[in-house]
């Protein structure tokens, strides 16, 4: 379905840039489960984080050197009978980024609630420590990672990855916004199952779902877009992330060629941003403007899929047929606009002579 590899999202803190254990141990104690923890297990050498979750938060250091140690800490448990976060989900999360150099002296650096793009982790490809500190809570919890500076052998890791190394300390806060499991399916009943000489698609549950191509039936020369449930989240919008459980067949033969619960993906949501030339043409048009929380069956023309030469290149060929579950949809970071570069300076004329003299 794809053209090419969705980009991978940046992560303010060094753990999840670099994916090594390399930036600290969390403590026996910083490994007990938010419902199991206690007012008192929160480390006074953290700082002091008040607010509520979905905004940005306040944050006062304690007026002490930052520690050399990394520390986590619970600052608020979610809802009790929030959604459990598990170790092979997609967590959704708001990060908020402090550097402490020295006593006394903290710099703030980043928010993602100042951008309005919160960040998309997949937490069985995070480090153990940060994975642990996060499994167990639950939507709307808000978290502490103290991490300190980096060792020598760190900041080259990052500058190779031409990332830039941070001075001191950091702070992240993390506010886990939502979440999206394996098998997670939109809910709501079908309305349709589509047909009338178009494909059908029987709601499966949380199988995935059997597409039958109608026999003896031309394939449409347009994109046919078919809600079989309609969502009531908001609508879908160019650039943005979205999160989907999907199934894809050929017109031709009817057969399976990708799907999200195929071997080794075992419903695991696909993510990518919509609109941007990121997935085939069906997808970014037929996409955009569908509400979340939707199950959409796109019925996508060859020049709108991977076009004639599909085979050519191994992608599936012909009309393709997706059955496709919107979980989520969320701004994505804007990107970083590259530094101007300066004019180089004309050089001076010599004495007695033109730029016109010079240049020949």
């Amino acid at each position: 379905m794809r053209r090419r590899a969705a980009t991978a999202l940046a992560v303010p803190f060094c753990a999840l840039l670099l994916g090594v254990s390399g930036c600290g141990v969390i403590p026996e104690d910083w490994k007990t489960p938010a419902f199991m923890q206690s007012d008192e297990d929160y480390d006074s050498r953290l700082p002091t984080i008040t607010g509520d979750v979905g905004e940005d938060p306040e944050v006062a250091f304690p007026d002490i050197a930052p520690p050399d140690e990394q520390l986590t800490g619970t600052v608020k448990e979610g809802e009790e009978d929030g959604a459990l976060i598990r170790g092979d989900d997609m967590v959704l999360v708001h990060t908020v980024d402090y550097q402490w150099t020295a006593r006394g002296e903290t710099e703030f650096t980043r928010s993602t609630y100042e951008t309005g793009a919160p960040v998309l982790l997949q937490m069985d490809q995070m480090t153990e420590e940060l994975s642990q500190a996060i499994v167990d809570e639950t939507v709307g919890s808000r978290l502490a990672f103290l991490f300190p500076p980096m060792t020598e052998e760190e900041r080259q890791q990052a500058e190779s990855m031409g990332q830039e190394a941070p001075e001191g300390a950091s702070l992240t806060i993390v506010d886990v916004v939502d979440r999206y499991g394996k098998g997670d399916v939109v809910p709501g009943e079908q309305s349709t199952d589509g047909g009338d000489g178009l494909p059908t698609a029987p709601d499966p549950g949380r199988a995935i779902p059997e597409i039958t191509i109608p026999e003896d039936t031309d394939p449409p020369k347009d994109l046919e877009i078919v809600p079989l449930i309609e969502g009531d989240g908001p609508e879908v919008a160019e650039g943005q992330q979205v999160v989907t459980q999907y199934t894809g067949v050929r017109w031709d033969d009817g057969e399976v060629f990708d799907s999200t619960w195929n071997a080794g993906k075992d419903g695991t949501p696909f993510s990518f941003q919509v609109g941007v030339g990121g997935v085939i043409e069906g997808w970014d048009e037929g996409l955009v403007g569908q509400k979340v929380g939707s199950r959409v069956m796109l019925v996508i023309p060859e020049d709108m899929a991977y076009g004639e030469d599909a085979a050519d290149s191994g992608a599936p060929a012909g009309t393709l047929v997706f059955v496709v579950d919107l979980l989520g949809a969320f701004d994505s970071a804007p990107a970083e606009e590259a530094p101007e570069e300066e004019a180089p300076e004309e050089e001076a004329a010599p004495e007695g002579g033109d730029a016109e003299a010079t240049e020949e």
